[in-house]
């Protein structure tokens, strides 16, 4: 939790940017794993996080902008909290460390809204994610869940995507702390990266990182050897010597700031030539995009720009042939990058995502491409400073869209099928840093890079193989 005085700052903000309305944020609740009292690790939402800073379930707010008022709708504990729970704090106090002077009990919530309505105004509410909210809203505001998605308030998720995207110093610092514990988690991977262990056991060791500190991991782990897979939670494979195995995880700390890491290992400690030249050219996509990030440029440009280092990598080895840039412009080297550069970061990995991803990547200027591996890109519009991105160009060869391809003749003119067949078993790269927009670039973000170079993989391998074989 940041100071009263962050979270009175942030909610004046909205109010000078909303002008007017009543400004409904609900908090989440448990969820069950399968039955009512075995939950889930408890998550809050992030965009209550951000206003309010309570990071309990059974909560809700409503700012009133016309009469600049703020109130906490929560119910204090009751002795059985307290026998299974132990003392919690009594929601006025919880309500008094964020600068909220007024707090009812929940179920005064409905009374509030319902005269609001009643009155003709406005009742501004962000897209829920959660079914309990869903019902929720339908209780005070009488809309059938199935029609939620269009009567949630534009108004409201743009003056969010607007304050939340920028981040302040407080910010920047528990991000960093995100990526350090993020560092650790690949570190980790890589050391146990040896043939004959199983998938599962790395994973486990990497997601323990991030609980050793107190925190969690921001996404579930994506760790395979089959690492063509963009998203592959599979981790039932024993891994091979000579396989490549790819893992992005990033760690969620206790105050909810996330990283969000890629690396990718040779099994065995050693990449082939075959892996270098490919590794090579994505870690050449991931650089190029690091140096020309700044305030001002659209980061699909970016994305085009890192696409385009590929296509030149890829016709260099006679994967691909003719103008790579013609290529790109094509979307031929979507076969081998088929998904976008990055996303912004945050409180969530994939910051503010749930109030729409074309709200918060894309605006009235930049519009989402259609083209196939383009129209995946989740953040197009331009950067500003204090925006924090992931960069994450990667290379891979999906035999079932390779034997698509060839079959429906998909920019033959760019591509060597023959070629191109030879690398069928190869696998996935992908290579992915955080960084931080800043006034004329931008900087990485934690105290060091992860190992990423091919030396530092080999060398962080080896010493580890060296003291533990």
């Amino acid at each position: 939790m940041f100071s009263k005085e962050i979270y009175i700052k942030r909610r004046q903000g909205l109010k000078d940017l909303m002008k007017s309305g009543v400004l409904l944020f609900l908090g989440n609740d448990e969820a069950s794993m399968n039955y009512r009292s075995n939950t889930y690790k408890y998550r809050q939402d992030s965009s209550f996080l951000y206003f309010f800073g309570i990071d309990h379930p059974g909560f809700a707010a409503v700012i009133d902008v016309d009469n600049n008022t703020e109130c906490i709708f929560a119910n204090d504990v009751d002795m059985d909290d307290i026998i299974w729970m132990g003392h919690q704090p009594l929601v006025k106090d919880q309500a008094a460390e964020v600068g909220v002077n007024q707090s009812r009990a929940f179920n005064e919530l409905n009374g509030v809204i319902a005269e609001a309505v009643k009155k003709g105004r406005k009742v501004h509410f962000l897209p829920p994610y959660r079914h309990d909210n869903m019902l929720l809203l339908e209780d005070l505001l009488g809309i059938n869940p199935r029609q939620l998605k269009d009567h949630f308030s534009i108004e409201l998720v743009k003056t969010v995507v607007q304050l939340r995207s920028v981040k302040e110093d407080g910010e920047i610092a528990e991000i960093e702390k995100a990526c350090d514990v993020g560092y650790e988690m690949h570190v980790t991977a890589m050391q146990l990266c040896k043939p004959g262990t199983m998938e599962y056991t790395v994973a486990g060791a990497v997601e323990g990182v991030a609980l050793k500190h107190n925190g969690m991991v921001s996404f579930p782990v994506i760790l395979s050897q089959n690492g063509e897979t963009l998203h592959n939670h599979y981790h039932g494979n024993k891994l091979t010597e000579g396989k490549l195995m790819l893992t992005d995880a990033g760690a969620e700390i206790a105050s909810h700031y996330a990283s969000d890491y890629t690396r990718t290992a040779p099994v065995g400690g050693k990449f082939t030539q075959k892996q270098k030249e490919i590794y090579n050219i994505v870690l050449a996509a991931n650089n190029r995009a690091f140096e020309i990030s700044k305030p001002g440029i659209t980061y699909q440009s970016v994305h085009l720009e890192s696409a385009l280092v590929i296509a030149k990598g890829l016709t260099r080895l006679g994967l691909m042939k003719g103008d790579p840039a013609e290529a790109v412009r094509n979307g031929a080297h979507a076969l081998f990058f088929p998904h976008g550069l990055g996303h912004m970061m945050g409180l969530d990995v994939h910051d503010m995502e749930d109030l729409g991803e074309n709200n918060v990547g894309y605006d009235d200027e930049i519009q989402r491409s259609t083209q196939f591996g383009l129209s995946a890109l989740r953040m197009g519009r331009r950067l500003q400073k204090g925006f924090v991105m992931t960069v994450e160009p990667g290379i891979y060869f999906i035999p079932a869209l390779i034997a698509q391809w060839k079959r429906d003749k998909t920019n033959e003119a760019f591509l060597n099928f023959a070629k191109i067949e030879e690398y069928l078993d190869f696998g996935g790269i992908r290579l992915e840093d955080d960084i931080l927009i800043t006034d004329s670039g931008c900087r990485m973000l934690g105290s060091k890079r992860a190992p990423i170079t091919v030396e530092e993989v080999e060398e962080t391998m080896r010493v580890t193989f060296t003291h533990k074989n």
